[in-house]
């Protein structure tokens, strides 16, 4: 039987009706061969359109048994149909968990097929997109196998198992199964090697974040060579939200152990990455990167009166306590390019201010024209 679909959502209901009713009864079938057609005309009516996730949800269920086929043809086939089933819809990933879908799926991810691997890794980091679903994808024992991908998968299947651990981690009972896993050091090598502005980078960032709140994770992360230099990257030319966690990474661990991690974290030359954070981060950053920078000192506590706890006193220490002529002139040049961006930023400020203050009948022509062109 030829099913013969309309494109979008915006075509006529009775030949949506039409090819919904017969895609439903090819799935439905005994014939193995109308059901993987059935299941590719699933994914391609569903690939757009929310209409069509909702009208063929009654496919979970036969989709899922062909999950547990002896044939690969049929396991992608079904595989593809639930991953587009499932996306941007939460009745439908909570479905297909309830249908049985996790046991198949996370075979999958040993399996000697690359393809099935890649596929089942993508519907698991769609299927935990769902808060219901992120507890029983857990307990499922999915994550070390998630991490197994992270060490050993392509590069796709990689980014999409970084997502689906950070997706798990949300929710807090999981953290202690993603640490049990030992995913800090796949992450960290990942990390080296993917796009810094990434939203791999971004996600691996986060959940290394999170980690580091263990005394594990920052024994990993520490332990693992080039691993604090990574993050360390990460806060210099990543992406803003990026950098948000990479600090954060940063300073919780100074903030649990100062003692301990202080040397580690100065010895990867994070300083001139914190001082352009301070001016040009997100305002999260910049009160983590202030947080950090006074943590780093010599020592941490305010000055007396008569030597004012200023951020350009507490990089001047810090700057003197760096080794090497190179760090410590790109961290002197960053100290003063910092300040004339706050200079700059005040004057704006001001002559806001000003322009604000001033009563309608008086005119400072020359104030308004650079306000306005900023």
């Amino acid at each position: 039987m030829e099913v013969v679909a309309p494109n979008s959502d915006a075509d006529d209901t009775p030949r949506r009706i039409s090819a919904v009713r017969d895609t439903l009864q090819l799935i439905q079938s005994d014939d193995p061969s109308s059901k993987i057609e059935a299941a590719r005309e699933i994914r391609r009516l569903t690939k757009t359109s929310h209409r069509f996730r909702r009208q063929l949800s009654a496919a979970v269920a036969p989709l899922v048994d062909m999950l547990r086929c002896d044939s690969v043809g049929a396991n992608e086939a079904a595989l593809l149909a639930l991953l587009n089933l499932a996306v941007k819809d939460e009745t439908n990933k909570t479905c297909i968990v309830n249908a049985g879908a996790l046991e198949p799926i996370i075979s999958f991810l040993q399996s000697e097929c690359p393809n099935l691997r890649e596929h089942a890794t993508a519907s698991l980091l769609t299927l935990s997109a769902s808060s219901i679903n992120k507890p029983i994808i857990a307990a499922s024992g999915a994550i070390p196998f998630l991490v197994e991908i992270l060490r050993h998968g392509t590069l796709e299947a990689k980014a999409d198992a970084v997502l689906a651990l950070y997706n798990l981690s949300t929710h807090s009972d999981n953290l202690p199964l993603v640490l049990d896993a030992a995913p800090i050091p796949p992450l960290v090598d990942l990390l080296k090697t993917c796009k810094k502005s990434s939203k791999t980078a971004e996600k691996c960032t986060a959940l290394i974040e999170s980690l580091v709140g263990f005394d594990e994770g920052r024994t990993a992360l520490t332990s693992e060579e080039g691993g604090v230099l990574a993050v360390v990257e990460i806060l210099e030319s990543g992406s803003l939200q990026s950098r948000e966690h990479a600090v954060g990474t940063l300073l919780t661990m100074c903030q649990i152990d100062r003692c301990k991690y202080r040397d580690p974290i100065l010895r990867e030359g994070v300083i001139p990455g914190l001082l352009e954070l301070t001016v040009q981060g997100t305002s999260k950053s910049q009160l983590k990167a202030q947080t950090l920078l006074r943590l780093l000192r010599e020592s941490p506590y305010p000055r007396s009166e008569l030597q004012p706890e200023t951020l350009e006193n507490i990089v001047c220490d810090l700057i003197s306590q760096i080794e090497g002529e190179d760090q410590s002139g790109k961290a002197k040049k960053m100290l003063a390019e910092m300040v004339q961006v706050s200079m700059e930023q005040s004057l704006r400020h001001l002559q806001q201010r000003a322009l604000v203050c001033t009563p309608a009948d008086l005119s400072i022509p020359s104030c308004a024209s650079e306000v306005s062109s900023k």
